[in-house]
């Protein structure tokens, strides 16, 4: 099964319980097989924590979930360890899993959250003097609320950055809503099949590094990127992480949809989901984070 056939089965078991929502799920799923982890950001509700379950169920894959609260501990996350006898075992986290969500992160404190930046990057934790590495295939998918929400703190920068985009899950439509209404209805009835597995995953992350990208989508990339670190709304740009992240998904975006090569149209969907949470723009701007990036990309040629 190639992975524009794949997707769609995805797709197909995901919309079971989903109404609408058809962007945030290709998105998902673009940082699955470009071996990304992804934010999703929305008011509690919109159903964040049931695409990562079903889209889990759906691969096959195994699934974790830590709930960010004022008080996690590190320990909570990738585990610990303790003596039995005269050895020294370890207590495995919920961290060793395939997709891990962590529901609204940015509650939990900024000192644990820290912490997961070695598992982001490396795929890998260290609990003692053991190093130990985490499962393929491993996604992180964390749950954001908005800021105007009671209890919660910004990512650090340096943690943010580490994911491969943000993405914004919004209110649903009215006609999407009477849609979720009728699927919540006989929800129980409804199961979610396997439709590939977590070795199709894998080959797919491996068939992403054959999508060709040419030199004008490259200067494109790096243009937009640059764009955001000299337009006069910006405090701070993205950094060349913004620029590996656009090449990877713009790969997975082309394997997605059947063809063998990265094209304009993909740098411009992806401009909001990779952009997003890595600039900060001026109070003063008026136009917000997305209206920068809008404009830049409107403007570039």
């Amino acid at each position: 099964m190639d992975a524009k056939t794949a997707y769609e089965a995805v797709l197909k078991e995901v919309k079971k319980h989903i109404a609408g929502k058809d962007e945030v799920i290709e998105l998902m799923f673009i940082a699955l097989i470009a071996n990304g982890h992804a934010l999703l950001e929305g008011v509690p509700g919109v159903a964040k924590t049931t695409m990562a379950k079903t889209l889990a169920a759906a691969i096959d894959a195994e699934f974790n979930r830590i709930q960010g609260t004022p008080d996690l501990q590190i320990t909570d996350i990738i585990g610990y360890t303790y003596m039995e006898g005269n050895e020294i075992k370890l207590k495995s986290g919920p961290i060793f899993t395939n997709i891990l969500l962590i529901d609204e992160l940015n509650r939990a404190p900024p000192k644990t959250t820290t912490a997961l930046l070695e598992a982001l990057e490396e795929r890998q934790v260290t609990v003692a003097d053991q190093t130990m590495q985490l499962k393929r295939p491993f996604i992180a998918l964390a749950t954001q609320n908005p800021l105007n929400i009671e209890g919660t703190t910004s990512l650090p920068k340096v943690l943010a950055d580490r994911f491969l985009m943000r993405i914004a899950v919004t209110y649903p439509t009215i006609q999407e809503e009477e849609e979720m209404l009728r699927i919540k209805e006989h929800e129980e009835r409804v199961k979610t099949e396997r439709v590939i597995g977590k070795e199709d995953i894998l080959k797919f992350q491996e068939d992403v590094k054959d999508i060709k990208i040419s030199d004008s989508v490259v200067d494109y990339v790096a243009k937009i990127v640059n764009a955001t670190r000299t337009d006069i709304h910006m405090v701070m740009g993205a950094s060349p992480r913004a620029e590996i992240a656009f090449m990877q998904c713009g790969k997975a975006r082309a394997l997605l949809q059947g063809r063998t090569e990265v094209t304009i149209d993909d740098i411009k969907f992806l401009a909001r989901p990779i952009l997003s949470h890595r600039i900060v723009v001026r109070a003063t701007g008026g136009i917000g984070v997305n209206g920068v990036i809008d404009g830049i990309v409107a403007t570039l040629k």
